[in-house]
Parts: structure tokens; C-alpha cells; sequence
């Protein structure tokens, strides 16, 4: 319990602390749109995981975390208080992501404890799940950190997407190429500590 109530102190802590942080080696920021550098996004190690505030929405992820076949992808984040109703979470499949050609299916959660499943390709980001209520989300309100765990688990035949070990929704696998890096989607103007980001492959599929 102790343990868990410093973790969430730690990122309001002053910045004489923050700024010795530094960000976290080999990782990359791509925004939705060309033209703010990569300091309009606060990405910081801070044990255990990271911090980050977002400015512009957009992707943050080491090129080198990827995942293939059968997999899962897990990720436990806090989200705290803020005004912005933003998604934020996790990644898959991503290819292409320094190019106009960048692909991935991403999963993510708002404060208002609903959650949504997008494919981009390019320019285009077709929804597969619009923004929908589960009871598994933690919403975030009032002055309380939020903490959820979301995971991507990617079979042969399907996906299911889970929050807080519950399945909130399971999709065909389909055309969706799953193949690829992995990492972190955040919206416009969030406040996230980011405990873990885990892929465990299936050993079939290595």
C-alpha cells in the first residue's frame, strides 16, 4: 500500500526532481500532425515506467519493442486529473511509423470510463469500436488518480481486448496486420504515468 501511494505522489513531486529526468533512450514521438518537435511531448523515465505530458496527440514507442504471431501486450497506466475528456493507451502492429504510410491498430481508454479501437492507415483511422461504456474501466473523477491495466491479446483466429483482466471486447483478426512494433497512444493534454509496457510472445511464435 505504501509503495502504491508514492508511485502516485512521485510525478506531482517539484521541479527540482523532474529536472534530472531524462527520456528514455531510443524512444521515438510521432504527432498526428507534421510541425512540433519532440519536446512538446514531457516523456520521462520515472521508475518504475515512464511520465509523460501530452501536448499535441500522437504515438511514443521504442522501434526495437516489437511483436509478431501470437502475442499479448499489456500496459498498467494512471491517469491523472485533468479537464481533457483525451484517450490514451496502447498500440500494435505498428509499421511504417516515420513515413506517410504508418499503420497500427490502437486501443484506448478517456476518463469517462469508455474506450475505443481504431486502425490507422495513413491519413485515415476508420473506428472498429466507437467510444463505448464498461463497468471494467476505472474512470478518472473528482482529484483521484485513475489506474487501469489494458491488454491486447492477439491469437490466430482473434483479438480481445481486456481492462482490468475483464474482456470488454473480442474482434475477428481478419485483415488487420498485428504484425509490428508496439507502444503508446496519447491524446491531447494528458497527465499519464505509464508503470509497464510488456509483450509475451507465444513461444510458437518466436
Amino acid at each position: 500500500m505504501r509503495q502504491a501511494a508514492l508511485l502516485i505522489a512521485l510525478p506531482l513531486i517539484a521541479s527540482p526532481l523532474t529536472a534530472q529526468l531524462e527520456r528514455p533512450q531510443d524512444w521515438r514521438v510521432r504527432f498526428d500532425r507534421p510541425g512540433p518537435p519532440d519536446s512538446a511531448v514531457y516523456l520521462v523515465t520515472m521508475e518504475p515506467g515512464w511520465h509523460i505530458t501530452s501536448g499535441p496527440s500522437g504515438i511514443l514507442y521504442n522501434p526495437s519493442q516489437v511483436a509478431h504471431g501470437e502475442y499479448r501486450v499489456k500496459s498498467e497506466i494512471y491517469l491523472f486529473p485533468g479537464e481533457r475528456r483525451e484517450g490514451f493507451g496502447v498500440f500494435i502492429g505498428g509499421k511504417n511509423l516515420a513515413e506517410q504510410e504508418q499503420s497500427y491498430v490502437y486501443f484506448l481508454l478517456r476518463k469517462d470510463g469508455r474506450y475505443m479501437i481504431k486502425h490507422r492507415n495513413g491519413a485515415q483511422t476508420p473506428t472498429i469500436v466507437p467510444w463505448t461504456v464498461h463497468e471494467a474501466i476505472v474512470p478518472q473523477s473528482g482529484e483521484e488518480n485513475a489506474k487501469n491495466f489494458l491488454e491486447v491479446a492477439v491469437g490466430t483466429e482473434k483479438l480481445d481486448f481486456y481492462v482490468n483482466g475483464e474482456i470488454v471486447k473480442s474482434l475477428p483478426r481478419g485483415d488487420l496486420d498485428t504484425d509490428g512494433v508496439v507502444g503508446l497512444r496519447v491524446n491531447h493534454n494528458l497527465n499519464l504515468h505509464v508503470t509497464s509496457l510488456t509483450v509475451e510472445q507465444n513461444e510458437a511464435s518466436q
